[in-house]
């Protein structure tokens, strides 16, 4: 049994993502793994880090500090998210940039090459990732930029590891045999935890 946090990081209330994370949550649970959700659209905070920094921070909403509770709490992290304009939705990237703070998921005193030490190890990761890119222009032209930040960049700096992604394409109006498969693919994952 692994102890699974899902976040539907998508910020809208009906989205692929939340089927995507419902789907993941629903068939993880069944297969004997301890599961909790959370819905980006659902939580209350301010996503401008504002005047906060290493000296002065900004106070953590409740629903924040529910995020780093499941997130400390969980073996495997499992993160569903659109991609806009080449990067995380708004919402999303605010509640990374709010709640993983030095001192709680990474080390700024302690580095190695100038690199904070993560503090956020012995946990794995899968991203959903919808799109409308297709995934040949994602390697093209954008070198994968996006998967290199939620992967490396985010999850990864904090301990993560391994972090892998599903990327499903063209996502705006997908055919419904695709979503299908999709979600198929979902199940699969989510029964073995990965």
């Amino acid at each position: 049994m692994t102890r699974i946090y899902v976040l539907n990081g998508h910020p809208a209330e009906s989205s692929l993502s939340k089927q995507l994370g419902v789907t993941y949550a629903r068939t993880a649970e069944a297969s004997g793994h301890e599961v909790r959700i959370c819905h980006l659209h659902e939580m209350d905070f301010d996503s401008d880090y504002g005047f906060g920094g290493y000296s002065q921070t900004k106070p953590l909403e409740p629903d924040l500090q529910g995020f780093v509770r499941d997130l400390e709490w969980c073996e495997h992290f499992v993160m569903t998210t659109p991609m806009w304009w080449g990067g995380l939705p708004a919402k999303l990237k605010g509640l990374f940039d709010r709640a993983l703070l030095p001192g709680q998921a990474f080390d700024p005193r302690n580095t190695t090459m100038g690199i904070p030490a993560p503090l956020l190890k012995g946990r794995s990761g899968r991203v959903f990732l919808t799109a409308d890119t297709p995934g040949w222009a994602m390697s093209l032209f954008y070198k994968k930029a996006m998967l290199r930040q939620v992967e490396k960049q985010i999850l990864g700096f904090i301990g993560l590891k391994p972090v892998k992604t599903s990327f499903f394409a063209p996502a705006s109006h997908p055919e419904r045999k695709a979503v299908e498969s999709w979600l198929t693919k979902t199940q699969k994952l989510a029964a073995k935890a990965a």
